[in-house]
């Protein structure tokens, strides 16, 4: 049995050369995350000599305090939490709810309407079309403008569709011998058992509701209302100090903090809360489909 266990010379060295071609991929990821870190939390002015690679050399909290002390940063922080909050409980509902209806047999017109769908997948209508559409709806400058055009995605509603196609139908036929209607199936028999496919779309939309900037820059004249990536894009976009202290609204900025060390702390300020929000989401995406949901 062990003889059957062990490994070629060749085996081994093709091993050790996949396992340092992963460690090279795996540094080239981090690094870059490493390096911004790093330099977020050094001094301003030491950080333009270059030369900081591993840790910081002059350690400071002054380029998040400068982050911090804009009142701009903290509003568009909440707005991108409200409507990642907001974005993402909307969207996973409505489309598990249109997917759990074309996932059933005997669907007036499904396959007329998964046809129109894949169309949508390929085809667009432009971005003018779609700000016309925005402003005809009365969006623009409203709140709203970043939950309603992402309501419903059809590449998701494949996603939904085929994980309801193999939750067995015995299930939802002994919830209608009970009495079962097919709102109390949906929400007390099919959302239970889909957790996985539930949290993997709640990320997929979650990050991209943090990460949309465009939406923010492209509909919004009104600051107030603009979400922290746009706000980090507006960081990043001005070139010379001047304008970053301008950026910054007068807060409390010594010499020691320069317009690349507002840009790098801004960076971390609204990464981090989606990197940690990860973790927590990924254990359902290893969970067997149907665990618990059948016995004996």
């Amino acid at each position: 049995m062990f003889a059957l266990n062990r490994k070629t010379k060749g085996e081994a060295l093709f091993d050790l050369a996949n396992n340092l071609l992963m460690l090279c991929v795996c540094f080239a990821t981090l690094y870059p995350i490493w390096y911004i870190l790093i330099n977020a939390f050094n001094d301003g002015t030491d950080a333009m000599l270059g030369n900081i690679y591993w840790w910081p050399r002059m350690f400071t909290l002054e380029n998040f305090e400068a982050v911090f002390a804009s009142p701009g940063i903290m509003r568009a922080m909440l707005i991108t939490v409200a409507k990642t909050l907001i974005g993402v409980v909307t969207h996973v509902f409505f489309t598990a709810m249109v997917a759990y209806a074309f996932s059933r047999k005997g669907l007036i017109g499904g396959k007329i309407y998964i046809l129109l769908g894949t169309v949508t997948l390929f085809f667009g209508g432009g971005l003018i079309p779609l700000y016309m559409l925005i402003r005809d709806l009365h969006l623009l400058e409203n709140f709203m403008v970043y939950i309603i055009p992402v309501l419903f995605s059809f590449f998701d509603l494949i996603i939904f569709m085929t994980f309801f196609r193999e939750i067995p139908e015995g299930l939802e036929e002994a919830a209608r011998i009970d009495g079962a209607h097919d709102w109390s199936i949906f929400l007390r028999v099919v959302l239970p058992v889909s957790l996985p496919v539930l949290a993997t779309i709640a990320l997929f939309h979650g990050v991209y509701q943090w990460n949309d900037y465009f939406t923010g820059m492209i509909y919004f004249n009104n600051e107030s209302l603009q979400p922290i990536q746009t706000y980090l894009f507006r960081v990043v976009a001005q070139s010379s100090s001047s304008q970053m202290m301008v950026a910054v609204q007068g807060s409390a900025i010594n010499k020691t903090v320069t317009s690349q060390s507002i840009k790098l702390a801004t960076m971390v300020v609204t990464t981090l809360p989606i990197v940690f929000v990860y973790p927590f989401l990924q254990r359902y995406f290893v969970k067997g489909m149907m665990i618990g949901s059948i016995k004996g």
